[in-house]
């Protein structure tokens, strides 16, 4: 009972403290939180294809653009339509592209895949950029409705002009989505995908269909950005090409997860908050971002390749030894 008290106590005190950001901080540091809580469901959503199925993606941005301009086109040519069929509309957009992609990508590995949905990726790039009549082109899509969250007979409440209702909003959808995905991980078929990814020969000799189970793993990969790429098309009542759909956007959530650590479910949460602050600090002497972030990316693929949660661990399992050798001098 007490060791899980002592499990539980830290998540609680996270919820606690999450509840009363609104309370205790300004409207900036609120808005830069949610958007650290985005890229952070967008990166882990990454991972669940590169960390646990080994599978790197370069053009992992078409289902975050798919998600957000999904939920922008709804809001914005369908008359009084639902908070929550919105955002499911942008995730459904995201599962369908990623229904029309998958046969295609799921064959393949390494090197082709990531070309492949770089390809993809630019292909929808261009077409967001040249369907003028449609999303706007390059200036996008921009002051559409946000409506209210409510729930017929149980509770309403408004999220445009309403900054803190928005983040209670963005958070509990977020950190649902978080849930689920770690959940996803943790069940048999999680157990595959680092099956796919350590020995896909060995997966396939036990009777599990390779192809079908990437197939499963891309399509859940593909909702989870669509559910960031909507949460923040709302947040910034704006989606445009470069934005959501650019190269820099689809290589964001890789650098994160590299930062972080690959070999671990929060490694690219660790790796969103790194950068997040990295960049804010840079900010602050120059508008040379990426070429800093640039060089802090290449400093960590040669000297620390499991990142942040890689360092940790090797620190916690030096502080192990070192305990277990003061022991032995004491006895």
């Amino acid at each position: 009972m007490i060791d899980k008290m002592k499990r539980w106590l830290p998540w609680a005190a996270l919820i606690i403290a999450l509840a009363f950001v609104p309370k205790i901080f300004g409207i900036y540091y609120m808005n830069f939180f949610i958007t650290f809580a985005v890229f952070a469901v967008f990166s882990v959503s990454l991972n669940l294809l590169l960390g646990y199925t080994g599978l790197l993606s370069f053009g992992h941005a078409m289902y975050f653009g798919a998600g957000g301009y999904g939920t922008a086109l709804a809001l914005k040519y369908i008359w009084n339509l639902p908070l929550l069929p919105a955002l499911s509309i942008g995730i459904l957009g995201a599962v369908l592209l990623a229904l029309i992609v998958c046969p295609l990508v799921v064959r393949v590995g390494g090197t082709a895949f990531a070309m492949m949905h770089m390809a993809f990726a630019q292909l929808l790039y261009v077409i967001a950029l040249k369907s003028r009549f449609i999303t706007g082109g390059e200036d996008g899509l921009a002051n559409f409705r946000i409506p209210p969250f409510s729930i017929p007979g149980v509770v309403s409440f408004p999220l445009e002009g309403a900054p803190a209702n928005f983040y209670y909003f963005a958070i509990i959808v977020l950190g649902a989505s978080l849930w689920l995905m770690w959940f996803f991980t943790k069940t048999p078929f999680g157990q595959i995908q680092v099956g796919i990814r350590d020995n896909a020969k060995r997966i396939d000799y036990l009777g599990f269909k390779v192809t079908h189970a990437k197939a499963v793993v891309y399509i859940m990969s593909a909702a989870f950005a669509g559910v960031a790429g909507s949460v923040y098309a709302m947040f910034q009542n704006v989606v445009a090409p470069d934005g959501y759909l650019g190269l820099l956007v689809s290589f964001t959530p890789i650098i994160n997860t590299m930062l972080g650590g690959i070999a671990s479910f929060f490694g690219p949460v660790w790796g969103t908050a790194i950068y997040a602050l990295i960049e804010e600090i840079i900010f602050r002497y120059t508008d040379r971002v990426e070429l800093v972030i640039g060089i802090i990316f290449v400093l960590v693929i040669m000297y620390a390749p499991l990142g942040f949660s890689g360092l940790m661990l090797k620190l916690k399992f030096k502080w192990l030894m070192f305990k277990n050798k003061r022991m032995r001098q004491a006895a």
